[in-house]
């Protein structure tokens, strides 16, 4: 079974129930999906319409069309996950953090004071373990004060069979014993992924003019580039974002032909590329799409951290308040000394 086959054999919602797994800053639903498909039962809450209408597009949970704030009301649910709007703590938004007004983790520790789930997570990215890492800090203790055990790991995707470099601060919280999912050792390439689309899904491809070539040359020469920013089919692509995939910038991922042309990612391609099944159809503009596909969550990383939950859940074992405290311990150790 092929890398195309697998995501689509395996990236199927399932109706389910329960458990709720309460969705936050759900995006375009790459959380989502890898939960469906794992069992659970979703409800979205997403203040871009076209996220919202490509979550209900795709999955059988609901999305909200609301900005989240404090004092949003959340029903009870055994699990909350969410992305808190990445900005303020990444290297494009230039790491504001607590100042900053996306900021939405004030949003999601009362999410989970209200909804009080048995296990939680959220996803961020690196930068929140450094320069921001006195607010990771705060955010955990203010966490842990709700009555859970919490847990990071930098996890990046390409542990997980998504044919993309890509680390994110995975935050989880919990009152037992948690494991984190194990990586697999084959790393899919982005030629693994991409083999089919150029005969198969490729429509109207759109090509580099030569005015952009020169501007991709000085661009390269300037930051003092040693491997060209092209798409290189033998390894997992580097990190999807909403500029190098919607801009037509300097940093923007391309493919490189056989003749010699450069293309930019198709929508699809970069679907591929961050895991979602061909047959997920996003809404909106093209710009919007790749928007949603830059900001999601990969759907087979989030599909291994179901998993996670799915035995986390099912396991009868749960730590006395002593033992969380004794735990909680540990870990703020292994804080002050990063």
């Amino acid at each position: 079974m092929n890398y195309a086959q697998h995501i689509n054999t395996l990236l199927k919602p399932k109706i389910a129930a329960s458990p709720l797994v309460l969705d936050l800053f759900a995006g375009c639903g790459g959380l989502a999906l890898g939960f469906e498909a794992a069992g659970f039962a979703t409800l979205g809450f997403e203040m871009d319409n076209d996220c919202c209408a490509t979550y209900k597009h795709n999955l059988h949970g609901d999305c909200h069309p609301v900005k989240l704030t404090p004092e949003t009301v959340f029903p009870k649910a055994q699990v909350v996950i969410g992305g808190p709007p990445c900005q303020p703590f990444s290297v494009g938004g230039h790491q504001l953090g607590i100042q900053d007004a996306r900021d939405g983790f004030p949003s999601f520790i009362s999410a989970i004071r209200q909804a009080q789930p048995d296990i939680w997570m959220f996803e961020n990215v690196r930068g929140l373990m450094y320069r921001n890492k006195w607010y990771l800090d705060k955010i955990i203790e203010s966490l842990q004060a709700l009555g859970y055990v919490v847990e990071f790991q930098v996890l990046n995707a390409v542990h997980f069979g998504v044919p993309q470099n890509r680390e994110r601060t995975i935050v989880v919280g919990h009152k037992g014993c948690y494991n984190y999912p194990n990586a697999i050792a084959k790393h899919i390439t982005a030629g693994d992924a991409l083999i089919d689309i150029p005969s198969e899904l490729e429509k109207s491809p759109k090509f580099l003019t030569a005015s952009m070539d020169t501007y991709i040359a000085k661009y390269e020469k300037a930051s003092s580039c040693i491997t060209p920013r092209d798409l290189h089919l033998d390894k997992p692509a580097r990190t999807l974002t909403c500029r190098n995939l919607a801009g037509a910038t300097g940093d923007m991922h391309r493919l490189k032909l056989e003749d010699g042309r450069r293309k930019r990612l198709s929508v699809r391609e970069a679907a591929r590329l961050q895991s979602f099944p061909d047959w997920f159809e996003f809404q909106g503009t093209e710009t919007s799409q790749f928007n949603q596909i830059g900001n999601a969550v990969p759907p087979l990383m989030a599909y291994a951290i179901a998993q996670s939950f799915r035995t986390y859940l099912n396991s009868s074992v749960r730590l006395s308040q002593r033992q969380i405290l004794s735990k909680r311990h540990l870990i703020q150790r292994d804080l002050l000394e990063l």
